[in-house]
Parts: C-alpha cells; sequence; structure tokens
C-alpha cells in the first residue's frame, strides 16, 4: 500500500514520523512523507520518500513575533495555510491509498482525500479532541480549570482552529473542484485518530468518543548514514555527564541574547554543558561547553545528566526516553502543556516560561535537576515503563486491516 504522511512545522513535528514511516516500510508498504523542505535530508536519510510542502515555518514564527497585533498575526498563518493548502493537495495527488494527517494540516488533508478518494487517518502528537480532565495543549496556561472550563476551553481552541483555517479550506475545496462544506471542520472530527504519546503520561480520557485512541509513542528513525561527530564524542568522555540546552525551533533571532544566559546560568550552576543551536541560533561559550548543531536527540540524551528544552511534544518524549530530569522552558502552542505536565509527573523542575527566562532562574532549575534524588529516580522510572511500549503497533492494525478492503 502506498501511504502518505502529512505533516507541517518544526523538526519535532516530524521527526516522530519518521520511526512510524520505517516502521509501515518494514511491514511492506511504500511510505513518503509531505513536509517542508528543510526536512528532506532528515526523510530521506531514514529511508523514506519526501514530496515537498511550501513555506518555511521559521518565516511563519519570525512573523507571528514581529506582528503588532493578533489580527497581524492571523494574516500571516492563514497566507501560510492558503500556500500549504495547494502543496498538501500536490502530495496527495502525486499518489496515495491511504493518508495519514499531523493535526496541523489535518482539515487540508480531508480535502485533498475527498478529491482523490483516499482514505485519512489522523496521526497526531498532542491531544486534539476536547475532553473534561485537562484543557487542551494551546488552549490556556492554566494545567486544570475544572471538568466544564476544561472543556470549554477545548472546544474554544478547536474552533478557533477551524475559524482560521476556514478560508483555506474553502479555497481549496473550489480549487479541487468540490462543493462548499455543508459544515467547518478540524482534524477533531477526523475518524479514527491515533495520538503518538505514551498512555502513562497522558492517559486516554474517559470522555472521548470511540475512534479517538493513544496509542503510545512513534519514536523518530535515526538517519541511516549518521555519525556522532568526533568533537562531540571528545567532550562527553573528557568529564562527567553534562547537561544539554537547546530550545528548538523557538525565539529565531535570539541566540545572542540567550547565549548569554545560558552562559552565565551554566557557569553559574558549574556543570558542563551541549548547546544546541536551533532555530535561535543560540551560541554559549566557555571551557565547559560545546556548540552543536541538530543531531539525533535518542543518541545524546542518555548521555547527559538532566536536559533544558522548550517541551514541544518531539523533545518532550526524547527526554522521558531517555531517562533523565528536565527543565522544560516553554514558549508557546502546545509546550505549556507539556511543561505542566512533565512536572505533574515528577520528572521535571517548575516550568520556566522562556520569556521570563533569567540566568539566575536557569542555573537555580538545574541544580534542582542534578541534585533532587527524586526526580532522577522517577525518570528513570518512567523510561523504564514506556521502553515496554509500542506506539506503532496500533497504527499498523489498522492499516492492516484498510489494506484488506
Amino acid at each position: 500500500m502506498r501511504i502518505l504522511i502529512v505533516t507541517a512545522g518544526s523538526r519535532g513535528d516530524v521527526a516522530p514520523y519518521t520511526g512510524l514511516g520505517r516502521r509501515l516500510v518494514e511491514a511492506g508498504h511504500e511510505v513518503a512523507v509531505a513536509a517542508h523542505p528543510p526536512f528532506a535530508g532528515l526523510i530521506d536519510g531514514c529511508g523514506l520518500d519526501h514530496r515537498p510542502l511550501p513555506g518555511d515555518p521559521r518565516e511563519l514564527i519570525r512573523a507571528r513575533a514581529r506582528a503588532a497585533s493578533w489580527d497581524e498575526a492571523r494574516a500571516a498563518m492563514a497566507a501560510f495555510l492558503d500556500r500549504l493548502a495547494d502543496g498538501v493537495a500536490a502530495a496527495v495527488a502525486d499518489g496515495a491509498d491511504l493518508v495519514l494527517t499531523a493535526f496541523g494540516p489535518a482539515a487540508l488533508s480531508r480535502v485533498a482525500g475527498e478529491a482523490s478518494g483516499v482514505p485519512v487517518i489522523g496521526a497526531f502528537l498532542a491531544p486534539a479532541c476536547a475532553t473534561r480532565e485537562f484543557p487542551l495543549a494551546g488552549a490556556t496556561d492554566a494545567d486544570d480549570l475544572g471538568p466544564d472550563g476544561n472543556l470549554a476551553a477545548g472546544q474554544r481552541l478547536l474552533a478557533d482552529a477551524g475559524a482560521l483555517q476556514a478560508a483555506a479550506v474553502a479555497g481549496l475545496r473550489t480549487r479541487l473542484g468540490l462543493p462548499p462544506a455543508t459544515a467547518r471542520t478540524t482534524g477533531a472530527d477526523l475518524r479514527p485518530v491515533f495520538h503518538g504519546f505514551s498512555p502513562l503520561v497522558v492517559p486516554r480520557p474517559a470522555d472521548w468518543p470511540s475512534g479517538v485512541e493513544v496509542a503510545g509513542y512513534w519514536w523518530p528513525a535515526r538517519p541511516r548514514d549518521w555519525r556522532p561527530p568526533a568533537e562531540l564524542v571528545d567532550f562527553l568522555q573528557a568529564g562527567p555527564p553534562p547537561v544539554f540546552i537547546g530550545f528548538g525551533s523557538m525565539a529565531p533571532g535570539e541566540g545572542e541574547r540567550l547565549g548569554g544566559l545560558v552562559t552565565a546560568a551554566v557557569a553559574r550552576a558549574g556543570v558542563r554543558a551541549v548547546v544546541q543551536a536551533g532555530w535561535a541560533g543560540l551560541t554559549a561559550a566557555g571551557d565547559d561547553v560545546l556548540a552543536v548543531g541538530d543531531l539525533p536527540h535518542d543518541w545524546l540524551f542518555p548521555r547527559t545528566a538532566a536536559v533544558v528544552h522548550h517541551a514541544g511534544a518531539g523533545t518532550t518524549a526524547a527526554g522521558l526516553r531517555a531517562g533523565v530530569p528536565t527543565v522544560p522552558v516553554p514558549a508557546m502552542a502546545d509546550q505549556p502543556f507539556w511543561a505542566a505536565r512533565l512536572h505533574r509527573l515528577g520528572v521535571a523542575s517548575r516550568p520556566l516560561p522562556l520569556d521570563a527566562l533569567t540566568a539566575e532562574s536557569l542555573a537555580t532549575a538545574i541544580t534542582t535537576c542534578l541534585t533532587d534524588p527524586a526526580l532522577r529516580r522517577r525518570a528513570a522510572e518512567l523510561a523504564e515503563a514506556i521502553a515496554g511500549e509500542d506506539g506503532a503497533t496500533a497504527v499498523l492494525g489498522h492499516v492492516g486491516a484498510v489494506g484488506k478492503r
């Protein structure tokens, strides 16, 4: 069966699907991943075909950061979605018997699938169905609003997402010769949906409808020709395990400011550190600091004493898998949700919002992670439990059933 995985966003929105895609290939399927051009090397290196989607998510993040008002930010997002819509349609039209879609482009994937007569199922990295048990990621900074408040916040978030995408969805339907939709839809309306995170991290809510499941993590595949840089291997061997510090796709253009903050925090905490540049272009200096670019977190994180990151879904999963304590530094979208969840699980310090981060607060949180035995013990226990799960199984089973129809 020809399977197309559609995802949009940063590296953390792409990497987990390389692991799921490899499992599908091993089961005998042909797999392509539709994603932005910067991730072509990652996808190809994992033995999967890449189909390009237009737009650069880095530019979108910069545009949102520069926006003087919410209306200006929405306009930037709407323009991005309109370009993305044609890319999703072209990727599906290139040939597929089944589409697996991330939440962000789900509404567009459904339209493209309808036009091509291809079934579409959800493969989401964060909870995307409103529930009374917690507010959906991105709905609020609060961890719990009570049952009615949680449900209402989730419903508002999904309604806002539908409204934001409405013009792009309507335009795509017109361009593909489809009749206007009778109702506004979002990715939350898709069935079935498989969520790629562990039920030990977010148990399946009891009030979710049938066909909406929590499958378990889809661990990223490691590019086949990847080898750790000799400089990194030497640094790791030259002293005690370092702390990893990286903010992923956050804060583009703020590398110098954040680098100074990180340099000061590392010195205050008296630790060695591996600092990942990310989209911020993060730089840090010092005899006990090594700067690195993109590399597989599944290789590096188990070799660290703790990890400091922005709490995106993919990086959160990598930290949990490694069994080391975390300092979550969330900035936007689903990150406050995962940061709060890590703290509640007892594997992380209290979240430090990126826009309020200081050298002092970061140094204190790092020291807490390194000196609190309960954090390290709980992180190791949770990693061991998650290691026994196989998040791809449920997806493989459904794909197999579709192929027999």
